[in-house]
């Protein structure tokens, strides 16, 4: 890898380094507000003074949520700030200060800032790289702030912006179970615990358990409830879908994110949107930004580059899911592809539930090529994917590299399409090498 050569890459390759690097079980400390609330204080609390936030935790779909939200009110003429995480390619993608990606100057500016106010204190790379978007927030005028939870949300870095205008919680479900608990019920009450007292909270599809986990919390500290089905609704209608709440009655375009589960991720965003005070929004807009959401590596079907002209007749779709109910997802859009054979090229993290993931998927699968993710702190082993394939009835074999993948794919026949899946991190290689 390039050493780093411009102000931004020296910043952040130094934060990189901080202590503690990641999160851990061990030191217990790790998972906590403590040192962002320190940094922040020293910073002057910036997200204390952040346009009206709207705050969205979930297992799967909360960025699809966030990027329909973004795209709803830039289509009703707000000037929106926004915080994601993981970045795909560039590590700005993590931060849209009113409507454009951050620039590099202005990053490597504010992250200098919250370096020198950190003063060598323990920090971890995620906290101190969210007091820079908090700061860039603070600084430049906006008429809302969207905000992605990084993990879980009850410890959740963003988690110290205590009176948001809206939450909301997409679907719960496995994941990440060293760090929020073992069963969805306990992952349920790390997520709820975004609910703050009298902001509304928005409630996607949920298993029973976690429904009722998140009823429980936000009957305890006073947060009113809009939940799927329930509150509001959002379903297929003819060409398009129907939206349904306690104001709106709206009959939208399908959203422009590929996928039947987009529909609610989309009635999530909606109803975020409808809760919000103050706000001008018309149908129009809304069908306007419906129609021109931007979330890569979400069922992204890739239509150029150079993995693309490799593969000519094909189709190359593209998605970060990397969790059993991901696999359900991802399954469930697949199984309207039966024009085609379907192939995957897959790579994950060794923190991930692999054959959970790869199991819905099996049925419609006529092979699959396991790729450990380069230039990847914790990647899954390539042999150990082609074993967790093999194990749920994929006919798998190892690949060294995407290219090589794709290749041997293409000489087996075709055209067919092609899924290229597993992991976020996978997909910001894809991306990167198909640019």
């Amino acid at each position: 890898m390039s050493e780093p050569d411009t102000a931004l890459d020296r910043v952040l390759a130094r934060l990189g380094g901080l202590h503690p690097k990641r999160i851990d079980t061990v030191n217990s400390r790790t998972l906590s507000l403590d040192r962002i609330e320190r940094l922040l204080a020293d910073l002057g609390r910036p997200q204390d003074r952040l346009p009206p936030v709207i705050h969205v935790a979930g297992t799967n779909g909360k960025g699809s949520t966030v990027a329909t939200l973004r795209a709803c009110l830039e289509a009703s003429g707000y000037r929106v700030h926004v915080y994601t995480s993981p970045h795909l390619v560039r590590f700005n993608e993590r931060i849209r200060v009113a409507g454009k990606l951050i620039d590099d100057a202005f990053l490597a500016s504010l992250l200098g800032d919250c370096e020198r106010a950190n003063a060598g204190g323990e920090i971890t790379f995620f906290e101190v790289t969210t007091a820079a978007a908090f700061m860039a927030f603070s600084l430049v005028p906006a008429d809302f702030t969207l905000l992605e939870v990084g993990l879980g949300g009850r410890l959740d870095t963003t988690n110290v912006v205590r009176h948001p205008a809206v939450t909301a919680i997409t679907p719960v479900s496995l994941d990440h179970q060293a760090f929020l608990g073992p069963t969805v019920a306990a992952i349920a009450g790390e997520k709820a615990g975004i609910l703050k007292p009298g902001a509304p909270g928005v409630i996607g599809p949920q298993l029973a358990e976690a429904e009722e986990v998140i009823e429980g919390y936000a009957a305890d500290v006073g947060a009113p409830l809009f939940r799927w089905r329930r509150e509001w609704r959002c379903e297929p209608s003819g060409d398009g879908m129907r939206f349904e709440g306690e104001r709106w009655k709206l009959d939208l375009p399908l959203p422009l994110l590929a996928g039947a589960h987009q529909i609610a991720n989309a009635g999530t965003a909606l109803a975020c949107l409808e809760r919000l005070p103050g706000t001008v929004i018309s149908p129009a807009a809304l069908a306007a930004g419906l129609r021109r959401i931007e979330w890569p590596a979400r069922l992204q079907l890739l239509t150029r580059g150079p993995l693309v002209d490799a593969m000519p007749g094909w189709e190359l779709w593209l998605d970060g899911g990397h969790n059993p109910s991901a696999g359900e997802v991802l399954a469930a859009a697949a199984a309207g592809w039966c024009d085609r054979p379907l192939h995957l090229v897959v790579g994950m993290l060794n923190t991930k539930d692999s054959a959970g993931f790869l199991a819905p998927l099996a049925p419609l699968a006529r092979s699959l090529f396991a790729v450990t993710i380069p230039d990847e702190e914790n990647p899954l082993p390539a042999a150990a994917i082609a074993a967790a394939a093999q194990s749920v009835s994929i006919v798998a074999q190892e690949a060294p590299s995407i290219e090589a993948a794709l290749q041997a794919i293409k000489a087996g026949g075709g055209p067919g399409r092609v899924l290229i899946c597993g992991s976020l991190h996978f997909a910001g290689v894809v991306l990167r090498e198909n640019s």
